[in-house]
C-alpha cells in the first residue's frame, strides 16, 4: 500500500485502536504465538490535541505493501513473504506504543534498577544497557546518559518549562503547546515515564541539537544499538508518524529480536507495529 506519512499515522491509529480494548494494560508473554495487545489511545494529530477530531478512514491507493512489491502475482506474494519482517514474538510492555496520540495505560507500573551514574531504567532493560555502554567505552568511545525513567511530576516539569520558554520567545499559548510537543512530550505521553527510554549523549558534546547525530558515539550507537536491544526512536524524516521532532539521541529498549526485525525493516516503530498488526492478522 503506497500511503503519505499521514494517512500512515492515521491508519495505524486506526488499527491499533481495536487492539486496545483488549489490551488492558501491560501483562506477560503470551503462551503461544499471538498478536500482541498494544494499548492506544486515540486522539487528534499534533498540534491539535485539545479535542478529538471526526476520524475518517483512508483507503490506500494502490495494493502495495510499505516494505515489499505488488501482491498481484504469485511471485509478487513470494517477494512479499521475503521481505516482510520476520514479527518475532514479544511481551506486550516491549511493543507498548506510547506518543502524542497513546497515553500510557492508567494501571501501567515499572520496576526500576538503578544504573551506576544513579540513572534509573526498567529493570528488564538493565543488563542490555549496561552491555551497549560497556561495548561503546571499549570502542574507546564517551557515551553519557543525560536522561532515563521520568517521574509524572519531572515530565509535567520539563513540558511547562518548554511552553513557558517558547511563551516567552513571542508564541501564543495554543502554538507554544504544540511546539512543545514536537519536542518535549506531554505528560503520560512519554517513552521515558516507562523507564523503557534513555537520551545519551556525547561526553565532549552534550546539546541536544542534531549536531549530535555526528559526534562518534552517536554514530556508534546508531550503528550498533539494534544489537543490544534497542532502536532510535525518533528517526530522520518520520517526524509525521511519531509526532516527534528527530532526535538523534532518544533510545527505546524493545527487546533484541524486535530491535533487530524494526531495523532491518526501516521502518519506525508507527510503521512497524501497523505492519505488523496487519500481518499476523492475515496469518491467524
Amino acid at each position: 500500500m503506497k500511503w503519505s506519512k499521514r494517512a500512515a499515522a492515521l491508519l495505524a491509529a486506526l488499527l491499533l485502536l481495536s487492539t486496545a480494548v483488549q489490551a488492558g494494560g501491560v501483562s506477560k508473554a503470551p503462551a503461544q504465538r499471538e498478536r500482541p495487545a498494544v494499548n492506544t489511545r486515540l486522539t487528534s494529530p499534533a498540534g491539535e490535541r485539545e479535542k478529538l477530531p471526526e476520524l475518517t478512514v483512508i483507503t490506500p491507493e494502490t495494493a502495495k505493501s510499505p516494505v515489499s512489491g505488488t501482491r498481484n502475482s504469485a511471485s509478487g506474494t513470494a517477494r512479499e513473504e521475503e521481505d516482510t519482517p520476520a514479527f518475532p514474538e514479544a511481551e506486550d510492555w516491549q511493543l507498548l506504543l506510547v506518543n502524542p496520540w497513546n497515553e500510557m495505560p492508567e494501571d501501567f507500573e515499572v520496576t526500576l534498577k538503578t544504573l551506576p551514574d544513579g540513572n534509573k531504567v526498567d529493570e528488564r532493560a538493565y543488563d542490555d544497557l549496561n552491555a551497549m555502554l560497556e561495548a561503546c567505552r571499549e570502542a574507546g568511545l564517551r557515551p553519557k546518559i543525560c536522561s532515563s525513567y521520568r517521574t509524572m511530576s519531572k515530565q509535567t516539569y520539563l513540558y511547562n518549562n518548554k511552553i513557558a520558554r517558547l511563551r516567552n520567545a513571542g508564541y501564543s499559548r495554543k502554538a507554544a503547546e504544540a511546539e512543545a510537543g514536537r519536542w518535549v512530550a506531554r505528560p503520560g505521553t512519554s517513552e521515558h515515564q516507562l523507564g523503557l527510554a534513555l537520551d545519551i549523549v556525547s561526553q565532549s558534546y552534550q546539546a541536544l541539537t542534531k549536531k549530535q547525530e555526528q559526534t562518534k558515539e552517536q554514530k556508534w550507537l546508531m550503528e550498533h544499538c539494534w544489537e543490544y536491544g534497542f532502536i532510535l526512536r525518533y528517526p530522520n524524516e518520520k517526524s509525521e508518524i511519531t509526532g516527534i521532532g528527530y532526535e538523534p539521541w532518544h533510545y527505546r529498549y524493545v527487546g533484541r529480536d524486535v530491535a533487530l526485525d524494526i531495523r532491518d525493516s526501516g521502518l519506525c516503530m508507527e510503521e512497524y507495529l501497523l505492519l505488523r498488526e496487519e500481518t499476523l492478522e492475515k496469518r491467524a
